[in-house]
């Protein structure tokens, strides 16, 4: 299934999770208008063009590096954090951020990934991906500020970016259901409720913490990419460079937790 299909099942999987869990967990007599516009527009974007750029950028690129690329969100995330919140950071806060931006790096210079055949468009994609992913992080806690609730926050925002990728799905395809796969819509579903998952765990940490710690640590998700791409995937490449580079992102994750 393309990408803008698999986005198009992924999305509203998750979606229909938190339409599932809301009544539990929301409380709207403390529902803010402030948040509610802040997580509507978060929803524009993510998770609807992150999932879209990330599902191209494994399709083109392998899960490796494009995972590595995305882990470049926590500079973008705490710079704005720093701007729009106000945060401080500290010596080895910046140290941690620091080793796992340089871990990412390094995978991504690895040689063997036949970097020569990638025109600059295609690196683009989890590029722009990592900016977006990290520009909603200090947005999203603007809005916790008002509405403490992680739960509203994905439900409204993956609410919104369903819309929008089913809208795209048709506009792009108004006969999609010829390109539709059963077994690939299976595939983007478990991804879109593991996707979702991690959103909400993302909330809710942004939630109770600081962007300059939350993001860095949600960086270091390349590792578990590696690892179930090594079990899963067996055409993909994983060499000495890309080894030194869990190490240096798992020094950078310590450095962060004892900071």
């Amino acid at each position: 299934m393309p990408p803008w299909l698999g986005a198009a099942v992924s999305v509203p999987t998750s979606t229909l999770l938190f339409w599932c869990l809301a009544p539990f967990l929301v409380d709207l007599t403390k529902a803010d208008l402030h948040a509610i516009i802040l997580f509507i527009c978060v929803g524009l974007l993510f998770p609807a063009a992150v999932t879209l750029l990330n599902f191209e950028s494994n399709r083109l690129m392998g899960p490796n590096i494009a995972g590595a690329m995305s882990g470049l969100a926590p500079v973008f995330a705490v710079l704005l954090a720093l701007a729009l919140l106000g945060e401080s950071i500290h010596l080895l806060q910046f140290l941690g951020i620091a080793a796992i931006v340089a871990g990412v790096m390094f995978m991504y210079r690895d040689r063997r990934q036949n970097l020569q055949h990638w025109s600059p468009w295609m690196l683009s994609l989890p590029l722009a991906a990592a900016v977006i992913r990290g520009a909603v992080q200090p947005v999203i806690k603007l809005g916790l500020q008002h509405w403490p609730s992680p739960t509203a926050a994905v439900v409204i925002g993956y609410s919104i970016s369903s819309a929008v990728l089913i809208f795209a799905a048709f506009v792009h395809d108004p006969k999609l259901i010829r390109r539709f796969d059963r077994r690939g819509a299976l595939w983007f579903a478990a991804v879109g409720l593991c996707n979702g998952l991690s959103v909400l765990s993302l909330y809710a940490a942004l939630g109770r913490g600081p962007v300059a710690l939350v993001a860095p640590l949600v960086a270091s998700y390349p590792l578990v990419t590696l690892l179930l791409s090594f079990v899963f995937l067996k055409h993909e490449h994983i060499g000495p460079q890309l080894v030194a580079a869990v190490a240096v992102i798992v020094g950078g994750v310590v450095l962060l937790i004892i900071a």
